[in-house]
């Protein structure tokens, strides 16, 4: 079937400035990305970003990424006394593979733009960056430990209880996860005692609290990933969804978030074969909470060129080929008929065959391997179900990582593939 006259149709009504007229009044707008190491996508989001941000009043950032990590980037953009004055300095300091997905010159340059936009404004009034992934257990844990030892040393013992809990496996999740396997090796009591006693006091920081549920949180999707199924995906999404939650509660009436993340976790899973899994999505989850005409999705595809990403889990960051989109899929369909670069919004109202057929649309994640992607990489789409809009690039190229050092794993490998 050809889908020439929808895809013109839809290319019509586009653009940026039209976009934004669309989602600059939404609660909560998520960017989407067809992978993790794609220049285009990564410019094209920082860029609508900023406008966001300096035209419609967004409050902060919220990314696919470590609460710890991300905490030191959002101190140096707000411009706090303990931050690094640059943002790329922060971002060099990630070590967690994949690195490039966030310690890159695009990410850093977007950076450095909020750091510039945020001093002219009163502290009170600046932009956050913030991430709102579930990984960082033992850093979480370190940095409760750090806070209680400043602030209410007589919480010291819940906390090292927890950290005792955990010190057997080594930093390992996967030895911890193996242990909850076969034997009755949880440390779930502790965390829940801890997250239980940091929520109950008067004041508690907002940054020992939110560590306190990512340490909950991780120690939960560990015990999820080793029994398969949906469970850890879902552990994980919902993670993210309570964070985004939490953070537009901690800024404030009128706060509104933008947030970064790949296309499987910003579609709504009911625009796909995840809901059928028994999967969720934050871009799903949104909707519910918020409702849907309070939240903008916006996926992004891409056409041939390169990306970075590892052959396999914890590999070397490489620049890989990506071919054109294969026969049928919604790359190839765009690739015919759609401009080199273009902003489509799905109207409400009659939507075009385009939008309403399952597609095939192409998700690369952090692990890839270009000669299986005739077996793989795509989802089965009905894209005015999945996303509200979506930006089109006919050429890609990969991202440009700001170190290319072998970094340790401290993770299992995410389902599927590393989104």
């Amino acid at each position: 079937m050809s889908y020439a006259e929808d895809v013109i149709r839809l290319a019509v009504g586009g653009g940026t400035d039209a976009l934004l007229e669309r989602i600059g009044d939404r609660r909560v707008v998520m960017i989407g990305e067809a992978t993790h190491g794609t220049h285009e996508f990564y410019r094209w989001r920082a860029e609508i970003t900023k406008r966001l941000i300096a035209g419609y009043g967004f409050s902060f950032v919220g990314v696919e990424g470590d609460w710890p990590d991300c905490a030191r980037i959002d101190r140096s953009v707000r411009c706090h006394d303990d931050g690094l004055s640059d943002p790329r300095a922060a971002l060099t300091l990630f070590e967690r593979w994949p690195t490039w997905m966030w310690a890159n010159e695009e990410v850093a340059d977007f950076c450095r733009w909020l750091r510039w936009h945020n001093a002219a404004r009163e502290p009170e009034a600046r932009v956050g960056f913030h991430g709102l992934d579930i990984y960082s257990l033992w850093e979480s844990l370190r940095e409760i430990l750090d806070h209680l030892r400043r602030s209410a040393p007589d919480a010291l013992a819940e906390a090292a209880s927890a950290f005792r809990c955990f010190q057997p496996f080594g930093e390992d999740p996967q030895r911890y996860a193996m242990a909850t396997r076969f034997v009755p090796a949880s440390c779930e009591d502790e965390v829940v005692s801890l997250l239980a006693r940091l929520r109950s006091e008067a004041g508690a920081d907002f940054a020992a609290v939110q560590n306190a549920e990512v340490v909950a949180g991780a120690e939960a999707y560990y015990r999820a990933m080793v029994r398969g199924g949906p469970d850890s995906w879902n552990v994980r999404d919902r993670h993210m969804d309570a964070t985004l939650a939490r953070l537009l509660a901690h800024y404030g009436a009128g706060a509104k978030a933008v947030v970064w993340a790949h296309n499987t976790h910003v579609g709504d899973e009911r625009g796909s074969d995840m809901a059928a899994a028994g999967e969720v999505t934050i871009g799903g989850l949104a909707r519910a909470r918020f409702g849907a005409d309070q939240v903008a999705l916006i996926g992004v595809a891409g056409g041939p060129g390169t990306v970075i990403a590892g052959r396999s889990w914890g590999g070397a960051a490489e620049e890989l080929p990506v071919p054109a989109g294969r026969e049928g899929s919604l790359e190839g369909i765009l690739a015919r008929h759609a401009p080199p670069e273009a902003v489509l919004p799905f109207p409400p109202d009659d939507p075009p065959a385009l939008l309403t057929d399952p597609i095939p649309h192409r998700a690369i994640g952090v692990v890839y391997r270009p000669e299986r992607e005739p077996f793989g990489n795509y989802v089965p789409t009905v894209l005015a179900d999945r996303y509200d809009h979506l930006a089109w690039f006919a050429t890609t190229r990969g991202v440009r990582p700001l170190h290319t050092l072998h970094s340790d794993v401290h993770e299992l490998e995410a389902y599927p593939s590393g989104v």
